[in-house]
């Protein structure tokens, strides 16, 4: 006990003495005979009372025993099944976690994994991925500073996860390697890559991985199909000294919309594993066959670097008229470039106004601005006959479509007449006009959507001089190109933007979780989170149809959905209580990740132990591992002192007391008439 205490409880007694003292001796004349009864029991109330508020308390040393922690990792995924390794790991589980000997010795923890590390339950191998890493790094948090020996039940296949081979791990770790370790004869294919999204009619690149796993050379042969066709065929060749060999194709897009293609391996003899030889994946093909019309009332290089600019895409064609002399129909191109408009467009802007057509305007030192205000096109500029450079100031927050900044602020500057332009109507600048070094809010290049018509205004002549500059910056005109093309295609398209836009992949593994999100704006095309959305998936087989409502996390609305067997679907989101919705299709595919190993990975599970300190043991060893656990020393039970303190009252017993005092004190006074 402190000594702060002792000084409190030997206050608080000298002061219910004093207390009890003043008030039945201290210049009291009769004095009964329970006076001495009435005095020790105010003295004992009034001392247990502020025995209460003091609480003492005494330091106790406790002496604890700690044992070491023995973490039970086992591989729940679907690569065990596929090993047909259940009822073995089942049994080894059973076995660890019914041992007296290790249940004496350690603290035994079983835990199950797959994607996620999980408190072993039941043991299913349904799990669709394993991340070994994950696994070990948070049991490792889990029993930090303390002495914990890992078993880790595995076939050693990770599908995610960083190198569990290379894992920086203070807990020794002893795989137990589950599954067939004979090496067999194997081909497969590795990783494929190509882009989502082809021009029709052009060719597009496939480059696949393949792996092979055996001694002897072999040759066997690649092929794409599309359609149950054969569109690309290779032979290839392996040995002991060819283990891969990587295959580039260029296909053709012939088909407009979402096409689906099979990559595939033949079987080599005596080869196990033939579900890792094919692999699908999907091109969306996309017709942009895009005539750009270009009119100007004068020659200028503004014309020729716009042509050039718009042409570096295959998929465009640029057709130049002076307005005088262009005779066609304007409905048979997709954008209209108007350079230096005066009073010789009036016909062409009433045909462009009339059939609602997209266009770009231009204007310079020969642009008539008073024929211009007078056209009602949503903007206007009080324009005077004193020219002016305008330079350029990208702005960040553009959201019409995603354009980088390709250093507009370093752009020569453009010529125009002098003037404040006023837009009466919905729009977006890019880049707004900076003169002599000051940044304004004027524009210098707006985008407009109004009634299906989108339009935009450069207000300046030069443009030239930027894919200039852009070459010498870069050494390319590419980044210049890119700018107008993303231009030319958001001005040529006749797309409606959507207010429901969904995001889904062309391609699931078989029994992999799908995620699909939407995002959906009001009629100001800002984020809505009062809507309820539903998507109703229709099995292409069997018709079977699946409806699931969305769930709103942050700024999206998002589902997940699981267990559909594999094929074709279609998928259809509506906006309940609203004529809105969104089209879409999927397939599942057959491709399992967990079923493309062909045995266990014994090699990185023995780098795993060895750098750990721990050791690799089979399936048919654990009585070894048993016996390794228990006969290592460095696993010891530390055993560990801790100060805890200690009421010495009940204050429920003393408060009791108290009551019962004070209780028989005012009966005993009332009874001898002292109230």
């Amino acid at each position: 006990m402190q000594t702060a205490t002792i000084f409190y409880l030997v206050f608080a007694l000298l002061l219910s003495i004093s207390v009890a003292f003043f008030q039945y001796y201290y210049k009291v004349t009769n004095k009964p005979k329970v006076t001495s009864l009435l005095f020790v029991s105010k003295t004992l109330s009034l001392f247990l009372l502020i025995l209460l508020l003091i609480n003492p308390t005494i330091e106790n040393t406790v002496l604890e025993n700690e044992k070491p922690v023995l973490s039970i990792l086992v591989d729940n995924s679907k690569s065990i099944a596929f090993f047909k390794e259940g009822n073995s790991v089942s049994e080894i589980v059973t076995n660890l976690s019914n041992s007296g000997n290790l249940i004496t010795k350690f603290s035994l923890s079983d835990f199950s994994f797959g994607k996620n590390l999980q408190v072993l339950d039941s043991l299913s191998f349904l799990e669709n991925e394993t991340n070994i890493t994950n696994a070990i790094v948070e049991v490792n948090e889990l029993n930090k500073d303390k002495i914990a020996p890992i078993i880790l039940i595995t076939d050693g296949n990770q599908t995610i996860g960083a190198a569990y081979e290379f894992l920086n791990t203070k807990q020794p770790v002893y795989p137990i390697i589950i599954g067939d370790t004979t090496k067999y004869v194997d081909v497969k294919i590795t990783q494929l890559n190509v882009n989502k999204y082809s021009y029709l009619q052009n060719k597009f690149p496939v480059e696949v991985l393949l792996n092979y796993d055996g001694n002897e050379a072999v040759t066997t042969q690649f092929s794409i199909f599309n359609n149950g066709k054969t569109i690309f065929r290779e032979n290839i060749s392996f040995s002991l000294d060819k283990k891969s060999a990587t295959i580039s194709a260029n296909l053709t897009s012939t088909k407009e919309g979402l096409q689906y293609y099979t990559a595939s391996i033949s079987t080599l003899k005596n080869e196990k594993n033939i579900k890792n030889n094919s692999k699908s994946f999907s091109v969306e093909v996309i017709d942009e066959q895009t005539k750009v019309l270009i009119l100007s009332s004068v020659l200028h290089p503004d014309i020729g670097a716009l042509k050039k600019s718009i042409e570096s895409n295959k998929q465009r064609s640029v057709d130049v008229f002076m307005v005088d002399n262009f005779k066609g129909q304007i409905e048979d191109y997709k954008l209209i470039i108007l350079n230096q408009v005066n009073a010789k467009f009036n016909t062409v802007l009433s045909l462009i106004n009339q059939q609602n057509s997209n266009y770009l305007m231009i204007s310079g030192v020969n642009t008539d601005w008073n024929f211009i205000n007078k056209q009602q096109l949503g903007f206007t500029k009080n324009a005077i006959n004193q020219l002016e450079n305008y330079g350029a100031t990208y702005n960040e927050g553009f959201l019409t479509f995603l354009q980088e900044d390709i250093g507009f602020n370093n752009f020569p500057p453009l010529k125009d007449k002098f003037g404040e332009i006023s837009i009466s109507k919905e729009h977006q600048t890019l880049v707004y006009q900076n003169i002599n070094g000051v940044q304004t809010k004027q524009p210098l290049l707006s985008i407009f959507e109004v009634n299906n018509q989108k339009s935009a205004v450069l207000f300046g002549e030069g443009i030239w001089k930027w894919r200039a500059a852009s070459f010498l910056n870069s050494n390319s005109f590419e980044e210049f190109d890119s700018f107008t093309s993303g231009l030319v295609q958001y001005l040529a398209s006749n797309k409606k933007r959507n207010r429901l836009e969904v995001r889904a992949e062309n391609f699931y593994p078989a029994n992999s979780t799908i995620h699909i999100s939407a995002f959906y704006t009001d009629k100001n095309y800002q984020f809505d989170a009062r809507a309820s959305l539903e998507i109703t998936i229709t099995n292409s087989e069997t018709k079977e149809v699946t409806k699931i409502p969305f769930s709103l996390i942050h700024n999206s609305y998002q589902v997940e959905i699981e267990n559909l067997p594999s094929g074709a679907y279609s998928y259809t989101v509506n906006v309940l209580g609203q004529d809105i919705k969104n089209d879409g299709r999927f397939v599942i595919t057959d491709y399992q990740i967990e079923e493309q190993f062909t045995n266990a990975n014994v090699n990185k599970l023995e780098q795993l132990a060895a750098k750990s300190g721990g050791k690799v043991f089979y399936k048919n060893q654990v009585d070894d591992l048993t016996k390794e656990l228990l006969d290592n020393e460095s696993f010891y039970t530390v055993q560990k002192s801790s100060v805890k303190q200690q009421n010495l009252i009940d204050w429920k017993w003393i408060l009791f007391f108290i009551i019962s005092l004070l209780t028989a004190e005012w009966f005993i006074r009332k009874y001898n008439g002292k109230i």
